[in-house]
């Protein structure tokens, strides 16, 4: 028996070596075998001799050869001398960004955020898969400006949490406001940050807070598409576009922009009308069709632009729906005898007079309301008190021309 363990125990610790053989490697020499779709996350346990043997006070990754969570990470392939009882090594998938998605990227290591800032700004770190250099590049710790798009990382989970998110997608016919969390403090006077470009449609947030960008309100609007939009800097509101309908012009309100010149000249008293970008009523209006205008830094005021008739009468209004709270008009003659008028009043707005209008009344429905609808009450309550009934309405004709220039006078 001891003979023929003496002659085939070789082969018996062959067989085993042979069954066992990587995890002999791995003890006696180091071997670690990194799967072609992970990547293998290092834990130093201890510093034998050379290296700094603690992490500096406020740091969790390792750069220098430190013990603990190393920078290094290691790809697919084979590697020696990594000894079980010094390196931990932790196998893990890539991280991967499916299509239509966004990866949200928080740091658990770096340099503490600037006072007022609420994100990280980006560093060269190819899209945080190079720890190392994210750190040694000055890379701050919390929530970072720029996201990964998608495709496939090799990221260390160690030093950054990735967090899946829905990309921007802005339906069509509609518009997407922007309000920013980051940048500078708005404008004095101002409800919205300056105009910045380059940042294309804030997909580049670096760009748009290099370049000085306000956090709060922009001016700007995002068209319908899908956009790689990060919400921790950029809130999005999809709003319709604002639609002029034919027959109509828009006049449009600017609250935001510089203070312009007026331009209507010492013939029209009733407020101020500018040039096209400036704070204020624009002087060219909006044709026909649709615009993606941000209603909360202007807003746009229909004026109709075709002859429209107008009803002081109880049982009748038009489409418009301007005369809905018109009624027939109750007059008192001479004579002291009530009667009842109703009047059709047919009125025109040329387009290039619609800003005017606009100026002076704020509104259509103001205009029919606070101006045509007391003006032409009056003049025939007024006319009546003058007539008895019977010539009041045998002169029809003439009242109606003169309540037309009476209108005319008024405005």
């Amino acid at each position: 028996m001891t003979s023929f363990l003496w002659s085939y125990g070789w082969l018996f610790v062959l067989m085993l070596a042979l069954i066992l053989y990587k995890q002999v490697l791995r003890i006696f020499f180091g071997m670690v075998i990194v799967p072609e779709d992970k990547i293998g996350l290092v834990t130093k346990k201890f510093v034998l001799f050379g290296e700094p043997k603690a992490l500096p006070d406020g740091r969790i990754i390792a750069t220098k050869g430190e013990a603990g969570f190393q920078a290094t990470t290691l790809a697919p392939g084979l590697y020696w001398w990594m000894w079980p009882w010094q390196y931990g090594i932790d196998m893990h998938s890539f991280t991967v960004i499916p299509e239509g998605k966004i990866g949200l990227v928080l740091s658990n290591d770096g340099a503490e955020l600037p006072t007022g800032n609420i994100l990280a700004r980006k560093v060269e770190c190819d899209n945080f898969q190079d720890t190392t250099a994210f750190l040694s590049n000055g890379g701050q710790k919390g929530r970072q400006t720029h996201v990964l798009t998608p495709g496939t990382y090799r990221i260390n989970t160690f030093a950054f949490t990735v967090t899946i998110a829905e990309m921007t997608i802005i339906n069509e016919n509609k518009v997407g406001v922007v309000t920013t969390l980051d940048g500078e403090p708005l404008p004095s006077n101002q409800i919205a940050g300056r105009h910045i470009e380059g940042h294309n449609n804030f997909q580049d947030v670096d760009s748009f807070l290099v370049h000085g960008g306000n956090r709060g309100l922009q001016p700007q609007v995002i068209l319908a598409g899908s956009y790689y939009i990060n919400p921790w800097a950029i809130q999005i509101e999809e709003i319709w576009m604002t639609e002029v309908p034919i027959g109509n012009v828009g006049v449009v309100i600017s609250y935001i922009g510089e203070e312009g010149t007026d331009l209507t000249g010492d013939g029209f008293k009733h407020g101020n009308i500018v040039s096209k970008g400036f704070k204020g009523v624009w002087m060219e209006p909006l044709g026909p069709g649709k615009y993606p205008v941000n209603k909360y830094t202007m807003k746009v005021e229909l004026v109709p632009t075709t002859n429209l008739v107008l009803n002081w009468a109880n049982a009748r209004s038009e489409a418009h729906a301007l005369d809905k709270n018109l009624s027939t008009i109750t007059v008192r003659s001479k004579d002291g005898f009530p009667f009842n008028l109703d009047v059709a009043q047919i009125i025109h707005v040329p387009a290039n007079e619609a800003p005017k209008v606009i100026a002076r009344f704020g509104s259509m429905t103001n205009l029919v309301s606070q101006v045509l609808e007391p003006t032409i009450g009056n003049y025939f309550r007024n006319s009546a008190q003058d007539s008895d009934v019977i010539s009041f309405l045998t002169t029809r004709k003439e009242r109606q021309q003169a309540a037309k220039n009476h209108i005319k006078e008024v405005l």
